[in-house]
């Protein structure tokens, strides 16, 4: 079960994350919680790109019904 708590954000960031909500068709809530997992995993990573992150982050919240089966090549063809 997932609680919520209200916090105070910027006008302009909220508009924005408005913007990208309609864009990814979710709510602005979970537009600015994508942003904030996408923020943590960058800075724990440093490493890694910003858009492999963000991409990796978005492909383990699709429904597991839409994904396809990874079928390895063999060595020779």
């Amino acid at each position: 079960m997932s609680t919520s708590t209200s916090i105070r954000i910027n006008h302009d960031l909220y508009e924005q994350a408005k913007q990208d909500a309609m864009q990814e068709h979710c709510s602005i809530a979970g537009q600015i919680e994508f942003w904030a997992r996408v923020g943590r995993a960058t800075l724990d990573n440093p490493d890694l790109p910003v858009s492999f992150i963000a991409e990796s982050l978005a492909s383990l919240s699709e429904p597991s019904g839409q994904s396809t089966l990874f079928v390895p090549r063999s060595g020779c063809q």
